[in-house]
């Protein structure tokens, strides 16, 4: 049975210490569900919520942490039955206009229990309990932090010069470095932190110009500063945990392995993602990430009261 993709997000927020999720009608179909819609074609999962999100109820949200996801049967354009997979997110609001403008007549803010009880379909409740179970848990208001191994590069064997930092991202390299943008736009990336490496500073560089910020290079997050004194790396990270704002660090294959084992110490093990993103960080480790990777890690907390409840890993 043939698979179609599509992505959405329940959109939180705290009234008077009151927890509210916004729910979407469709005229079409006379139904009250999450903002969602199909993937376009090569789209990310992730940037399609956040973009199917602003479409229906032109709000701007943050990707928070990832919620279950639902699959169901529905008729392909063929007429021939297909499955439909929902990926959903929590997603904090942060702009938006207010003017709905796509099969969407109207947008509406409510507690808890009168969104369970609104909801037309009872695989969208799946979705809202995580949510409340996560806040419950003090889980749901995260901040996320992106794990980046530099796009694919020309060769080693390849570039005569003598200084390997100098080495560039090759066309596919680029191309992924392009894509990055908006996955990193749908997470709400805000501090920018690379190794010098131009493999590394270029694989960040066209989303530090779409947000206008600046990129932060630092040399103990490169190859030969790892080299040099492997206690650099970890301590960038300590830094931004600290800071406990949407971030992401870009780095190297020998590098990354010990920052992500740094991340598996903070794992909330009784939270309902910690085994998994234990695991996923492990294996992530083991694997030193594939080029062009970004891992992001949930987190809730700052500094020493860090802790990771949830991780994604987005694949070039």
């Amino acid at each position: 049975m043939p698979v179609i993709p599509a992505a959405g997000t329940l959109p939180w927020r705290r009234r008077a210490d009151r927890l509210e999720v916004a729910l979407v009608h469709r005229p079409k179909y006379d139904d009250w569900a999450w903002a969602k819609g199909k993937l376009d074609q090569g789209e990310d999962w992730a940037v399609a919520a956040a973009r199917e999100t602003h479409e229906e109820t032109a709000l701007e949200v943050r990707l928070g942490r990832p919620l279950p996801c639902s699959t169901y049967t529905v008729l392909g354009k063929d007429g021939e039955p297909a499955a439909k997979e929902v990926r959903y997110w929590a997603a904090r609001v942060t702009g938006g206009t207010g003017q709905l403008a796509n099969e969407i007549d109207e947008v509406r803010w409510l507690d808890v229990v009168a969104a369970h009880d609104l909801l037309d379909y009872a695989r969208d409740r799946d979705q809202l309990r995580a949510l409340v179970r996560a806040d419950a848990a003090g889980a749901l208001d995260t901040w996320p932090l992106a794990l980046v191994r530099h796009a694919k590069a020309v060769p080693r064997g390849q570039w005569k010069d003598p200084d390997d930092q100098r080495r560039p991202l090759d066309r596919v390299g680029r191309g992924r470095a392009d894509a990055i943008v908006p996955l990193l736009a749908a997470y709400g990336v805000r501090r920018l932190v690379s190794s010098p490496s131009v493999r590394c500073a270029d694989t960040i560089a066209p989303y530090a110009a779409w947000l206008g910020q600046p990129l932060r290079l630092r040399e103990g997050l490169s190859e030969e500063g790892y080299e040099a004194d492997p206690t650099r790396a970890p301590h960038h990270l300590s830094r931004l945990l600290r800071r406990g704002t949407p971030a992401v660090l870009c780095s190297h294959g020998p590098v990354l392995p010990g920052l992500l084992e740094q991340l598996v110490g903070l794992v909330d093990h009784g939270s309902d993602d910690g085994p998994g993103a234990a695991k996923q960080l492990a294996e992530a480790a083991e694997e030193k990430m594939v080029k062009g990777e970004v891992l992001v890690a949930h987190l809730v907390g700052r500094g020493a009261d860090a802790r990771v409840v949830a991780v994604e890993r987005h694949l070039p």
